[in-house]
């Protein structure tokens, strides 16, 4: 098995993975930490293969620290809410499996290369593709809420910021029961007064956070402090709480952005086409 054989089948298990991760974060809202822990371990075994087939070492050296390096900048801007855990978990297996690109020539394709990681690109053409997804997932939303179906009129006034800006808080929040929360929801803001629940929050350290509260009527109130959600940790202090009667039955929720199928097609533009900010670059400087 020559290294062609082997790059191609690493792409063909990294496509379909994608595929399963966005089929999951469709439909359950979440990407399984299994699936991301079977493709990290393909990769490091894949490349392990390579650097015995090729007998050079740099194919394992630069899948784990791909792998470490691009966990790590992916984790930065999950805590500056760009995606969820599970997204920044896919890049860097992502990362694990194809740590630098490569023309596939075997199959006449020959993407634009980038000067940074393979796994850097598909961040980049990710967060590039993923804004007509964001406005294609609000549109349905919107088509789909009860609230707008029943008040119509609302429509009318789409184009008036007020309005529209009703219209979307309205879609992309929701009313659950405390009983029924899951690790990854996103607790939208809860006001308060107990001080008992600001130390109960505190001491635990988990993704809800405590803040000030502006209204007269609150002392505080808490929320998820990133896209990724509340934890396991979380989930069980809130229920505690609602069963003591220390907060209501009820929380409001953000309907969180499925940001793998972004991630999907950013990783097949990269592999088939390339980096789109290389290309747009390039044209830009063509133009000028």
């Amino acid at each position: 098995m020559n290294f062609n054989s082997i790059f191609l089948i690493q792409i063909t298990v990294t496509v379909l993975f994608s595929i399963l991760a966005a089929i999951f974060d469709v439909k359950k809202g979440f990407v399984p930490d299994k699936l991301n822990n079977m493709l990290v371990a393909f990769g490091l075994s894949s490349n392990l293969i390579l650097t015995i087939v090729e007998g050079n070492v740099k194919f394992i050296l630069a899948s784990i620290i791909s792998m470490v390096v691009t966990y790590y900048v992916a984790y930065f801007l999950w805590q500056l809410h760009l995606w969820g855990g599970g997204d920044a978990k896919l890049f860097s297996s992502i990362a694990t499996v194809i740590p630098f690109g490569s023309n596939i020539d075997f199959l006449n394709i020959f993407p634009a290369l980038s000067f940074y990681p393979f796994s850097f690109s598909v961040i980049v053409n990710s967060i590039l593709v993923s804004f007509p997804f964001l406005v294609v997932f609000t549109i349905r939303l919107i088509i789909k809420n009860d609230y707008v179906k029943s008040n119509a009129d609302l429509l009318v006034n789409i184009l008036n910021y007020n309005g529209l800006r009703f219209l979307i808080y309205t879609t992309l929040n929701k009313t659950v029961n405390v009983r029924d929360l899951k690790e990854g929801m996103i607790v939208n803001k809860y006001c308060f007064n107990d001080d008992h629940v600001c130390e109960l929050i505190q001491d635990l350290n988990g993704n809800l956070e405590v803040y000030k509260s502006n209204d007269d009527d609150f002392k505080y109130y808490f929320k998820s402090r990133s896209a990724g959600g509340i934890t396991l940790k979380d989930v069980s202090l809130l229920k505690i709480m609602c069963a003591q009667k220390f907060i209501s039955d009820t929380l409001c929720i953000k309907i969180g952005f499925p940001f793998t199928p972004a991630i999907m097609f950013g990783l097949i533009i990269a592999l088939s086409y390339g980096d789109l900010m290389m290309v747009i670059t390039k044209n830009l400087i063509l133009v000028v």
